[in-house]
């Protein structure tokens, strides 16, 4: 039995996702389908990236992992099945594969041009239905990816915003906010270990937000507090609210951990 994960931008109001499912189950009807999730923003393409990389690296090896946020579908922007050590990537040549396979080590990219493995006629507005899926269900059969298309050098890829030092603390920006409302940024903990066993507050925009805790309620309900989540990146969240609403916060803000400061260790106990 194959597992072929969906993250799409789809929606679940709609048809689109189930068409899929009932395209890759045609096709091959041992498939265990599972919906990473169809709630990522209308072709926010970053979005995607990040959905993928937080969730991809926890199935198993040789799950297929199928990502579409595609604005681009019917144009020029190419199609992809990419195959790494342990997993098989299949989706749009505009970068929402790009943060997973940043991690993995690559062994093939493909391009996807061999109508064979597609349903006919292909729709110039659902690339999902009629490649993507039908793809993902043949490889899932052991189709080689090499049968699907002329051999590639890379893929397009979207710039990371790498942490970097500022002056006594690590400067970062806002990634991804999730349904929660909580600000998801680039940093891990990795990228700053002498902080570990020191106090920190979290900047935005310059300004002291709150302060880097281990758990949501380690704050009083409506304030704001900074942790890491189960993705592994630093988030900023409200106890019982969201942060994203609360202090404005948007993809792309700067924020900045630094070692706390005498005045707000003493203002935060």
């Amino acid at each position: 039995m194959c597992i072929i994960t969906l993250t799409t931008d789809f929606g679940v109001s709609d048809w689109f996702a189930g068409t899929m499912k009932g395209a890759i189950l045609n096709i091959q009807p041992r498939a265990q389908i599972v919906d990473i999730t169809h709630s990522i923003p209308a072709g926010d393409v970053r979005a995607g990236a990040f959905a993928l990389a937080a969730s991809y690296e926890f199935f198993s090896r040789k799950t297929i992992h199928v990502a579409i946020v595609d604005p681009g579908v019917g144009g020029k922007r190419r199609a992809l099945v990419v195959q790494t050590a342990d997993y098989l990537f299949v989706g749009p040549d505009n970068g929402v594969l790009s943060f997973a396979l940043a991690g993995e080590r690559i062994k093939s990219i493909h391009q996807l041009t061999n109508a064979r493995f597609f349903l006919t006629p292909i729709s110039g507005t659902f690339h999902g239905r009629d490649v993507f899926a039908p793809v993902a269900a043949h490889l899932s059969k052991g189709r080689s990816p090499h049968l699907l298309g002329p051999k590639l050098s890379d893929l397009v890829r979207l710039p990371w915003p790498k942490p970097q030092r500022d002056g006594s603390g690590i400067r970062g920006e806002i990634v991804y906010i999730d349904r929660f409302g909580n600000a998801i940024t680039g940093i891990k903990r990795e990228h700053f270990p002498e902080f570990a066993d020191v106090r920190c507050d979290v900047f935005v925009r310059r300004k002291r937000l709150c302060p880097l805790v281990a758990f949501y309620q380690a704050v009083r309900p409506g304030k704001p507090a900074a942790v890491f989540g189960s993705s592994g990146f630093l988030e900023i969240a409200v106890n019982g609210g969201s942060a994203a609403e609360c202090h404005k916060l948007a993809v792309g803000d700067a924020i900045t951990v630094r070692p706390a400061s005498r005045h707000s260790q003493s203002s935060s106990s």
